[in-house]
């Protein structure tokens, strides 16, 4: 028999952000080559593993000069250095060429830039007229070891988002790999006989409005997606879907999160309760009081596989999705619950009494507004919003604030 949900009525929309959220703990983390980590969490602080830069080099093209006795009490020096084979040793009074960032030769003093300097027929180094006098100071343009870091220094902390630059810093750190937070791997079961892929639908066919969008989404909120199957409207599929894999591919391949689409009702070809009971799983939220997406179901299997039961309707899906799986995507991958901002109403919002209202909504001159053409099956409205507001059930007086989350993909 199936286990009984956690909540033993319909919890609010708030309830059930922050029981979607506290009911998983993080998935472990994992190493990754330094392309696979660009996006990633970083659990492992990346330290320097040697100085950086790991020798002395110099910061400019020209020469390597050891001016050595031959300087003023300032340190200037005007030559003449004698040139010697570059990689050699510099004594007193040698020089030989360099370019920007190679090695500096033990006994050099400093880097004289190739535009301040002449080598004459005699292979003597000299000052040109026009250079200035402390271009030779002891020091000048050496770019000396560990300038940018000492070796065991932290270059990026643990809980970093891995931009491009920090896997960069991190290769010239000497590594090749790093230990990011693993993503959630999430599957998508999408039934419904009536609905088709491609063309125009015949009356009482529907076009396919979660196939093409759900991976996108799903990567947004910090996901994985590992596949899509389409099936029908039996329990026999509905069972074969949600658990038919088990014990047939490696557990690493199977998926954190499946999220289903329609099948969440109480009519005879609605089958997520049963095929979730026969594979002994249990039910941890049955039904949110709001609109749309009341019919969302979230369940938990025995090896603690989670199932996201979407409602079949386009918009009533999406806005399950930012219900549950947000937050459980998060919880998974170890970061922070979304919060709602308060933002001004620019409209009046009727209540909804027992119910909180999701409803795509568009920020102009720090106003929200909500969008047109908001019914559970549109997704008109969606497709120009920016974020969506939770109207409570009492509703919301235009001028008052009223709690807004973003979209993933604004």
């Amino acid at each position: 028999m199936l286990a009984q949900a956690t909540c033993t009525q319909a919890p609010t929309w708030a309830q059930a952000r922050q029981l979607a959220y506290q009911c998983a703990r993080p998935l472990p983390s994992t190493a990754v080559t330094l392309r696979e980590a660009i996006g990633g969490t970083l659990t492992s602080p990346v330290t320097a593993r040697q100085d950086l830069p790991h020798y002395a080099s110099s910061a400019m093209d020209g020469w390597a000069v050891n001016s050595t006795g031959n300087s003023t009490a300032h340190g200037i020096c005007t030559g003449p250095w004698l040139m010697t084979a570059s990689g050699l040793p510099l004594a007193p009074g040698q020089a030989s060429v360099i370019a920007t960032g190679g090695l500096v030769p033990s006994g050099a003093t400093a880097i004289l830039r190739k535009e301040s300097g002449c080598v004459s027929a005699d292979g003597s180094l000299t000052l040109k007229h026009d250079a200035k006098p402390h271009e030779t100071m002891p020091g000048r343009h050496i770019r000396p070891a560990g300038e940018e870091a000492a070796a065991g220094d932290v270059l990026i902390p643990a809980g970093t988002l891995l931009n491009p630059a920090h896997i960069a810093l991190a290769s010239v750190a000497g590594h090749d790999h790093v230990q990011i937070q693993r993503k959630p791997r999430v599957a998508v079961v999408l039934t419904g006989s009536e609905v088709v892929t491609s063309g125009e639908p015949a009356p009482g066919q529907v076009r396919d409005a979660f196939g093409p969008q759900l991976d996108t989404v799903i990567s947004q909120l910090g996901g994985e997606p590992c596949g899509q199957l389409r099936i029908g409207d039996s329990y026999d599929q509905w069972l074969a879907a949600l658990g038919g894999v088990e014990g047939s591919v490696p557990d690493a391949d199977l998926p954190d999160v499946t999220v289903t689409t329609g099948g969440t009702g109480k009519s005879g070809t609605d089958h997520f309760r049963d095929a979730v009971a026969a594979l002994g799983g249990r039910l941890l939220l049955d039904g949110i009081a709001m609109r749309p997406g009341h019919p969302a179901v979230l369940a938990e299997l025995p090896d603690g596989r989670f199932i996201i039961g979407l409602p079949g309707n386009p918009l009533a899906a999406i806005m399950a999705l930012m219900t549950l799986g947000e937050p459980l995507l998060a919880a998974l991958a170890d970061r922070p619950l979304t919060e709602a901002s308060l933002m001004t109403s620019g409209a009046d919002m009727e209540p909804d009494p027992r119910r909180t209202r999701l409803v795509p909504c568009t920020v102009i001159h720090d106003l929200v507004f909500p969008a047109s053409h908001t019914g559970p099956g549109m997704m008109r409205g969606l497709a120009w919003a920016n974020g969506y507001m939770a109207v409570p059930p009492e509703g919301v007086a235009a001028g008052s604030p009223v709690p807004v989350l973003p979209l993933p993909w604004t």
